[in-house]
């Protein structure tokens, strides 16, 4: 995805529609936009101020959930957290029919 003027231009497909698909997804608050079905997006917001061993396991439930509604997504696996002050880095691996993807996501940032 390259942003020109605000703009998104340019055409991709197969991995780098993918990659812009999970960026989109992991960025967008699900229930908040209502051009969204319910089933897009990933829910974080109640997350705030949560325990973090709470919010571990959640995290990953709630990424697995809102990526495998992408049917080019097999499998959302293999997920390490590095919590950090108030926020919380995650690596995960996305098992796709292109191949594995690998992804990081800062969240509560």
């Amino acid at each position: 995805m390259l942003l020109v003027k605000g703009r998104i231009s340019c055409y991709t497909d197969e991995v780098d529609a993918l990659i812009q698909s999970i960026y989109f997804i992991l960025n967008t608050e699900r229930y908040k936009f209502i051009i969204y079905s319910w089933d897009y997006g990933i829910e974080l917001f109640d997350l705030f101020g949560k325990q973090m061993t709470y919010v571990i396991p959640e995290v990953e439930r709630r990424v697995t959930e809102a990526i495998i509604q992408d049917n080019r997504v097999v499998e959302v696996t293999n997920f390490e957290f590095e919590p950090f002050g108030h926020k919380l880095h995650v690596k995960f691996d996305v098992i796709s029919i292109y191949g594995t993807i690998q992804v990081e996501k800062t969240i509560f940032e």
